[in-house]
């Protein structure tokens, strides 16, 4: 099992700088920790995210790690033009020496896009022609696309990814099983944020689409969960701390919404214990969370999970000791959990 973090970066209330800084330190203690990868949102016009240029903030992480692999979850296609965003994938990959992960998505928000110039009937075939051109460029070295939307005619890269002929492609979804047919197909690795029963759904069907598929490279495809996870000395510690943060959370999340009116497609609920009882959110000591996640890893049978473990006004102190307790007193659980139960998923 590989295990990876999962960051909005939302504003804690704290100076941007002070931030900044700290998410920078604590992608070093990932790295120092063993986890795999480290993703991070992209999100604009609201305190959902203070990073809203990925390849920025990614480009100062690849300078303070050296095992780290990072990228968004996700760039989101239709605010680029997608020979720019070739370019710096290309980047990116040179400044890591070869640690790129590419996510890509259409975006949820139609506000969002909408400040960036993206009508909302458009986000979708944006998005579809964005990914050919970009993964079509990339296995070419050189840009040659007449689509309705960009138009290129023979443009030669002179950045070139490390990996050939681009970095791992990473999908995330929620519980339609459907939604891992074009993953599947393409050897994308998978970030699932449904409960553990309807994310197996998914996983079996991502190996049964994988099957039809041919190979792409991906020997050992990772099919992820996502949680957000809060570890402290005791359950009653970790669940203040949680719900404390939640709050501040919540605020950013759902501020645009609010401001233009009308709820998200996927809408996180705003009493944190709906998190808890779905299983998005794992919290508590570190007994009550190696159960749960112990749990949910053998009903789904993950090979990934991917955890957010800063949100709100988490502080750095409390993040520290929330990774350290997960790293020393979870994760080896989970690593053998994962091992028969992803073995059962493949045999299934």
């Amino acid at each position: 099992m590989q295990f990876g973090v999962f960051d909005q970066n939302d504003w804690s209330g704290r100076p941007i700088v002070e931030q900044y800084e700290e998410r920078l330190s604590l992608a070093a203690l990932y790295e120092e920790s063993g986890f795999y990868c480290y993703h991070m949102s992209e999100h604009h016009g609201t305190p959902l995210s203070t990073t809203p240029s990925p390849s920025v903030f990614l480009a100062a992480l690849s300078q303070r790690t050296t095992r780290l692999r990072f990228g968004p979850l996700v760039f989101l296609l239709p605010g680029y033009n997608p020979l720019r965003l070739i370019e710096e994938i290309g980047m990116l990959d040179n400044l890591s020496r070869g640690r790129f992960e590419f996510g890509a998505g259409r975006g949820a928000s139609p506000h969002e896009m909408g400040y960036l110039g993206v009508a909302a009937e458009d986000m979708q075939p944006m998005y579809q022609e964005a990914l050919d051109i970009i993964l079509s460029g990339l296995s070419a070295g050189t840009v040659d696309y007449q689509g309705q939307y960009w138009r290129y005619s023979g443009v030669e890269l002179s950045v070139r990814p490390i990996q050939d002929p681009y970095p791992r492609l990473w999908v995330a979804m929620g519980g339609s099983p459907q939604s891992a047919t074009w993953p599947a197909r393409h050897g994308a690795n998978i970030i699932c944020g449904a409960p553990a029963t309807p994310a197996r759904g998914v996983f079996q069907h991502y190996l049964n689409e994988r099957a039809k598929a041919p190979d792409h490279g991906n020997a050992t495809p990772l099919m992820g969960l996502n949680r957000w996870i809060v570890v402290a000395d005791t359950d009653a510690e970790a669940t203040a701390i949680a719900h404390r943060a939640w709050n501040i959370f919540y605020a950013n999340f759902i501020k645009l919404w609010r401001r233009h009116g009308g709820t998200p497609d996927n809408k996180l609920p705003e009493d944190f214990d709906q998190m808890l009882t779905v299983g998005a959110a794992v919290v508590g000591s570190p007994e009550t969370v190696r159960a749960k996640l112990t749990d949910q890893v053998q009903i789904s049978g993950a090979n990934f999970l991917s955890s957010t473990f800063v949100f709100g006004d988490i502080s750095l102190d409390e993040a520290r000791s929330s990774i350290a307790l997960f790293t020393n007193e979870i994760m080896p659980a989970l690593t053998t959990a994962s091992r028969d139960a992803h073995a059962a998923l493949l045999a299934a």
